[in-house]
């Protein structure tokens, strides 16, 4: 009985596979949007503001780099969790395939959810006459709750691997 349960337990890792494959559906939905934006301004790229071109690239940017989220988090979370990737050709294979585990996936995360914050803070400060003080202030307080989050992670993850 107790083998039974631990290889249905065991076998339960599976579930996970389709939460994987739908990030690629969340991939394809951030693609989308990153295309019908730059659409979007080049029809009025002559008569944009500088500051709105630069604030529609910091958006792009952000969108880049949650979309790279998304594939660390889907491959790295599937060969993690689930199973090891065998996509054949070394060639075409992700350097970092197979050698982030657990604890490096989450400091990688945590990195590059500071980076999608600093993005998003810097649109904030571009904009920032439009803004009330109180609202700026709330900006900085949670971009510094996820710097230090990402840098206590890192430590306590120094910490335990010595």
């Amino acid at each position: 009985m107790e083998n039974l349960f631990e290889r249905l337990m065991y076998a339960s890792r599976w579930i996970m596979a389709p939460i994987y494959l739908g990030l690629s559906l969340i991939l394809l939905a951030l693609g989308l949007k990153f295309f019908q934006e730059i659409i979007h301004i080049l029809p009025n790229i002559f008569a944009m503001q500088e500051v709105d071109l630069v604030l529609v690239t910091l958006s792009l940017i952000d969108i880049t780099l949650v979309g790279g989220l998304i594939v660390m988090v889907m491959f790295s979370g599937y060969e993690n969790f689930v199973s090891r990737l065998d996509v054949g050709d070394e060639g075409d294979k992700l350097v970092w395939l197979g050698k982030l585990d657990a604890g490096s996936l989450k400091n990688k995360v945590a990195a590059s959810i500071v980076a999608i914050s600093s993005i998003h803070l810097l649109k904030v400060f571009m904009n920032a006459e439009n803004l009330p003080n109180d609202k700026i202030q709330w900006y900085l307080l949670i971009h510094i709750t996820f710097v230090l989050s990402a840098f206590a992670m890192g430590y306590l993850d120094k910490l335990t691997r010595k």
